[in-house]
């Protein structure tokens, strides 16, 4: 999979350049058919991890442009240094190198608190050009069905890191409420949620915590008497109010007076607890409401059928692998039209070829 990537890459990059091969990784349709060309099929359990892997093993910044960092579990926590040792390489500046830094931690608190809909990350992978350019894909799972969902992003897409981001959101399965933080029609509640953090945290816990006061109910009572919808109800169960807010971390946030929602989501210890409290708060009693609409845009299903993954012919991988890398080393020293008549082939690929 690594040699058949490595390949696959350079061909791309070398046509049309590492800014469209970024462009092409953050395109869910073309990562999942990408996953297939190396091995996957398409409902395979673990195509993000692996081909992310794949990816990172078979790219060199000196020879693609492009550096692959982060990755599984333990891996992800290496995503700073390795950005660091990405940007030495390519010869960023010392700010340039915490900019990029900064978008890896927060895409993975975005995706972690800003959208809650009952996954947690366990995978983040961050790919960067030698132009400074950027892209992001992570993926968290449910404990609860044991589904995955996956987050594109893409640096030339994410002008703001709070306000719809992503180029993309997959995953197989959908929720009748989840929170996004994200969405346009959240900015009201983003505004509000900004100026609560900006109080004393002990004015927001009064209009969190039930009070001693016997005729003052507390906000899961009042919310459990409100009349509504069945997915108001469902509400209750899947996003209430927590019991658990970092009321530590908000008042370090009350003594930095954030001035906008992403200063307030980036500060270290507001993590998903805290950002639904706020939110909830801000609806409950200020009537600015937050989007509780899931934000995934495509499904796929990523565990198989049955288990066993389809059997790869690795000599038609081998065979594959080889004809690209001599395709490669040919257009390199002017030979193009063996390029060139690989890009045409496809013309000639029936539609309903059957590989078996």
């Amino acid at each position: 999979m690594e040699k058949l990537a490595k390949e696959t890459v350079t061909i791309i990059i070398d046509e049309y350049g590492v800014d469209e091969f970024l462009r092409r990784i953050s395109d869910p349709f073309w990562f999942q058919a990408f996953g297939c060309v190396l091995g996957y099929d398409w409902h395979s359990s673990g195509v993000t991890t692996v081909v992310t892997g794949a990816l990172k093993q078979a790219t060199r910044p000196e020879a693609h442009g492009l550096a692959v960092c982060g990755g599984k579990g333990k891996a992800s926590r290496q995503t700073p240094s390795e950005i660091g040792e990405a940007g030495e390489r390519f010869g960023f500046s010392g700010s340039k190198i915490k900019s990029l830094q900064y978008a890896s931690r927060i895409s993975a608190k975005v995706d972690n608190a800003a959208i809650q809909a009952g996954y947690q990350l366990y995978h983040h992978a961050f790919l960067v050009t030698e132009e400074g350019k950027w892209a992001v894909i992570q993926q968290g799972m449910c404990p609860q069905d044991r589904t995955a969902r996956r987050y594109h992003w893409l640096s030339e897409s994410a002008k703001n890191f709070v306000v719809e981001p992503h180029e993309a959101i997959v995953g197989d399965a959908t929720r009748d409420v989840a929170l996004d933080m994200t969405a346009k029609e959240s900015e009201g509640c983003r505004k509000v949620s900004t100026d609560l953090a900006k109080e004393r945290p002990e004015k927001t816990k009064r209009l969190v915590l039930p009070t001693k006061l016997g005729s003052q109910k507390s906000l899961d009572n009042w919310l459990l008497e409100t009349g509504g919808n069945a997915a108001e109800h469902r509400l209750v169960d899947i996003l209430s109010m927590p019991i658990n807010i970092n009321w530590k971390a908000l008042q370090e946030v009350y003594e930095f007076q954030p001035s906008n929602y992403e200063e307030l989501l980036a500060f270290r210890g507001v993590g998903p607890a805290t950002v639904r409290g706020l939110a909830l708060v801000a609806e409950l009693i200020y009537g600015e409401k937050p989007s509780w609409k899931d934000p995934v845009k495509y499904s796929f299903a990523y565990g198989g059928k049955d288990g066993v993954p389809f059997p790869v012919d690795r000599k038609a991988m081998d065979d594959s692998i080889e004809t690209l890398r001599q395709a490669i080393q040919e257009s390199r020293i002017g030979d193009k039209d063996k390029m060139q008549s690989l890009q045409r082939l496809r013309r000639y690929v029936p539609q309903d070829l059957n590989h078996e």
